[in-house]
Formats: structure tokens, sequence, C-alpha cells
């Protein structure tokens, strides 16, 4: 059964925040950047909406 848990490191690089997200069961990783002012909720959306889309996009290469 999937967890869902979403490991996301925060690093602020000037007015810019550099966001690296793990999927906990996958192993699969992203990074992107938004701005500072950014508030956490729509960090955490973010991360897994691009995990999920990540994910897929990998899922439908296998299916080939």
């Amino acid at each position: 059964m999937a967890s869902n848990e979403i490991l996301m490191e925060l690093q602020r690089i000037g007015a810019t925040l550099r966001v690296t997200a793990v999927d906990a069961d996958s192993g699969t990783e992203i990074v992107f950047q938004a701005p500072f002012s950014t508030p956490r909720s729509a960090l955490k959306k973010l991360a897994a909406d691009k995990l999920r889309y990540v994910m897929n996009k990998g899922a439908e290469k296998t299916d080939r």
C-alpha cells in the first residue's frame, strides 16, 4: 500500500528556494525553484503534482 509520503528539502538561495522532493515509496526525486515568499502549502502541492507527473511519465515509458 502506498504511503504517499513526500520528503522535502528547502534550500534558500537569495530570494529563491531550491526545493528537492522525494517520493518515499519509489525514491523518485524532483527538483524545482520557487520564490522564497511561496507559502509552504503551495510548495507541497507543487511537489506532489510534479512527482505524480514524473512518475506517470515513467510508467508510460515502461508500458511500451
